[in-house]
């Protein structure tokens, strides 16, 4: 009986992730799920990014969190568009979130939208936004098994970011190892090295998710 409630969310949840995808390629928006653990950095890496590209992109983002608003009012400096979803202890967004908060955008004068999703490495990869791509955000605190761990994530995003690089030499984390697993679970998956409080490698990063938005 559980696994078939949990089938009809699912299928549920896809019929409207189905209808969001159409829409937002209707109106040339990239929608970006940003999934990662807690502190593994989302934030961080949205605001560098919004910093490095609100020049040239109109900007809009969904903050998914449990309770609070404060990711949001990190990066209210920006002056974009921001929506937040308060899951009320729920783990995850979902595809019916994410289309009541659509709305509260001008989807004709948005080129992205990055949707920060609650922190959690297991639930969000379960459940289509209706987005473009996922891209999944790992840290060097975490250890180097998360691609072995959560395999689901790293086989479904499109894009990887290993942030904390300055921080390699104080943990145990073994890039030999990582780079081993990731490669066994997906070996054609882009990655990004970076430490975001450093700006170590930021750049390479800013030009990749610039000609997503460019090619959309």
């Amino acid at each position: 009986m559980e696994i078939k409630i949990m089938k009809n969310v699912l299928d549920r949840n896809q019929n409207k992730a189905n209808e969001i995808r159409t829409l937002l390629q209707e109106k040339k928006v990239l929608m970006v799920n940003l999934i990662s653990s807690p502190g593994a950095g989302k934030t961080t890496l949205l605001d560098k990014t919004i910093e490095n590209l609100r020049n040239k992109f109109r900007i809009g983002v969904i903050e998914g969190d449990i309770t609070t608003d404060r990711d949001a009012q990190r990066l209210k400096k920006h002056d974009i568009p921001i929506v937040v979803i308060n899951t009320e202890g729920g783990c995850h967004l979902d595809s019916h979130s994410i289309s009541k908060a659509l709305p509260e955008f001008d989807l004709k004068n948005l080129d992205v939208l990055f949707v920060e999703n609650v922190g959690n490495l297991v639930c969000p990869s379960h459940f289509d936004l209706g987005e473009s791509f996922k891209l999944a955000l790992v840290s060097t605190t975490e250890g180097d098994d998360k691609p072995i761990k959560y395999p689901m994530l790293f086989r479904e995003a499109k894009v990887i970011i290993l942030n904390k690089t300055d921080l390699i030499q104080y943990t145990n984390f073994n890039m030999k190892n990582f780079l081993k697993d990731l490669n066994n679970v997906n070996g054609k998956v882009t990655l990004f090295e970076v430490s975001c409080t450093q700006n170590t490698n930021m750049e390479q990063w800013y030009n990749w998710i610039s000609s997503q938005i460019n090619s959309k």
